[in-house]
């Protein structure tokens, strides 16, 4: 019968040690590990707008600025949808 000598401090053996930050200079913390395709392919989907995940609006909030191309076509000459500041009189007399 083999007996253990009791000391003021030791070891428990049964506890599993998890790291919590890395550290620069161990080894096996530096090694590269095999990156999972499945796992990015999932990452780079969730990371994705939703124009580009669905064909059509999935809610009403995403019908608002689905559609990027403008329903005229915007002319910088066109004065009726471009207010451009214009120096006249009375312009000139309220900055005075």
């Amino acid at each position: 019968m083999k007996r253990r000598v009791k000391s003021g401090t030791h070891l428990m053996c049964s506890l599993e040690v998890h790291t919590v930050t890395r550290k620069p200079m161990s080894w096996h913390d530096n090694l590269e590990e095999p990156a999972d395709a499945r796992f990015l392919n999932l990452i780079h989907h969730a990371a994705e707008g939703p124009r580009k995940r669905y064909p059509e609006t999935q809610t009403e909030n995403q019908e608002v600025g689905w559609d990027l191309e403008p329903l005229i076509n915007p002319e910088r000459h066109d004065h009726r949808l471009n207010h451009f500041r214009v120096c006249s009189d009375i312009t000139l007399q309220g900055l005075q």
